[in-house]
């Protein structure tokens, strides 16, 4: 198994620390509006290596956060909250308990998300605000050890005590722009970061003062109860890199003496217009912005199966509008197989593993199975086995094609009947005629060795 590790900057092979077994940590949403295609793609990263190791036999112990609390709007420890943003948009009072409740109302959207983009919800998907004790845990350690200090917003981390500070991912901390999007005068140093936010009206108590955990030291509290000290594997977007998860390691390992991740795995950004996709610059398109344009929350898995995880992906509708149609044609070329009776096929088994293997390498995966597909010389119920092998990896729902049942109208059915009798005596126009009849009923007809296949 060989994954790209963004700490060596290197493909590496992977060697887990218990053999058959996968620590995972995924950075997950914070909760405060609906998640939009760009993060998701980062979570559908997360469900492939998931399905990839539990392919090849590793039990797979995932946790992915909520982040309900804490998430400043920017990763410089200043300006608005980004739950706070959201009470304001919901013309709400500044509570905890507002932030709370809005937090559980966008939260059971994403799970609808996750369920819809058929991502494994993983084993534990905790809230920051339920697990506030392990963050003054590990901030009381830090501050035993000497690498905190006290300002009049909070207490920080002194970036400067830890020698390998930045490490992930080549930060250079001479440039001021990489390690910190905002300053604080207080700082002792531009890279510095809050492990706890003052706040006199809510949040909780702490030896401190009353208020709120840092963004970063959520995840690093939430992985270590959950997973321990040191994990397999920590994934996220390109973007948490360079700030949030060189924050994690400093924290991680500086309270614990340990290494906290052995292999850091980054999902490339997803671009609209040649920027990346984001609430700020107008790119709000959901699942339910997909739903409502006659999308399936399917097509954009396709379409990101296409991309290798580690490649910027461009999105527009037209090339949703492609996704969707490869889909549709991979699923055709599924009902044309006549039998469900699958038969072993070891060589596809092996081609899934080389592909996969390779540093999660779905477009190749994918574009195997077409070809499979296409290959008269192979069986059909070897072809039945590698789709149900494949869907594995892919997560498309695709062994399920052939069984989904559409619910046709009488009079569609009459037309159906009709049709096939007009194909019988070779009165070509009438049948032209009547497809487009049921077309306009909202209903797409082919015809597959010598049946007519009709989908909505």
């Amino acid at each position: 198994m060989k994954v790209y590790n963004s700490l060596t900057m290197k493909k590496e092979e992977f060697k887990p620390i218990t053999y058959g077994e996968i620590l995972m940590y995924n950075c997950g949403p914070t909760v405060y509006d609906y998640v939009h295609i760009g993060n998701l793609r980062s979570f559908f990263m997360a469900d492939i290596i998931r399905r990839t190791f539990e392919y090849i036999g590793y039990r797979v112990k995932q946790v992915m956060n909520i982040t309900d609390v804490g998430h400043l709007v920017s990763d410089g420890d200043s300006g608005n909250d980004k739950m706070t943003k959201a009470l304001k948009r919901h013309d709400l009072d500044i509570t905890l308990e507002n932030m709370l409740n809005v937090g559980n109302i966008y939260t059971k959207a994403f799970k609808e998300d996750l369920k819809k983009l058929n991502i494994k919800i993983p084993d534990y998907l905790p809230k920051a605000s339920e697990n506030i004790k392990e963050d003054i845990e590990m901030i009381k350690i830090l501050e035993e050890k000497g690498y905190t200090y006290k300002t009049s917003d909070g207490i920080y981390f002194d970036t400067k005590k830890m020698k390998s500070y930045g490490k992930l991912g080549g930060l250079n901390l001479d440039e001021e722009t990489q390690s910190r999007v905002c300053t604080n005068n207080e700082k002792k140093f531009h890279a510095d970061f809050a492990l706890w936010k003052f706040d006199k009206k809510n949040g909780w108590n702490s030896p401190w003062g009353n208020g709120f955990p840092g963004w970063h030291i959520e995840c690093s509290g939430m992985s270590k109860k959950y997973l321990g000290e040191t994990i397999d594997i920590h994934t996220g977007g390109y973007d948490l890199k360079s700030v949030h998860h060189n924050n994690e390691i400093a924290q991680s390992e500086c309270s614990s003496g340990k290494t906290f991740v052995n292999y850091w795995i980054h999902g490339e950004f997803l671009n609209i217009n040649g920027e990346k996709l984001s609430k700020s610059k107008g790119g709000n398109i959901t699942i339910k912005t997909l739903e409502e344009k006659n999308f399936s929350p399917l097509d954009l898995r396709y379409l990101y199966l296409q991309s290798h995880y580690r490649s910027k992906m461009d999105f527009s509708w037209e090339i949703l509008e492609s996704a969707k149609n490869g889909l549709s044609k991979l699923r055709k070329k599924i009902l044309k197989l006549k039998t469900n009776r699958s038969e072993e096929y070891i060589e596809f088994k092996e081609k899934i593993k080389v592909f996969i293997s390779d540093d999660f390498n779905t477009p190749m995966l994918l574009a195997e199975l077409h070809k499979l597909l296409d290959d008269k010389n192979i069986g059909i119920s070897k072809k039945n086995w590698c789709i149900e092998e494949a869907d594995k990896i892919l997560g498309l729902d695709l062994i399920n094609s052939k069984s989904k049942e559409i619910k046709i109208p009488d009079n569609i059915k009459i037309l159906l009947s009709e049709r096939k009798m007009a194909r019988e005596n070779k009165d070509w126009i009438r049948s032209d005629e009547i497809r487009d009849e049921i077309l306009k009923y909202g209903f797409k007809l082919s015809d597959v060795n010598g049946e007519q296949i009709i989908e909505k």
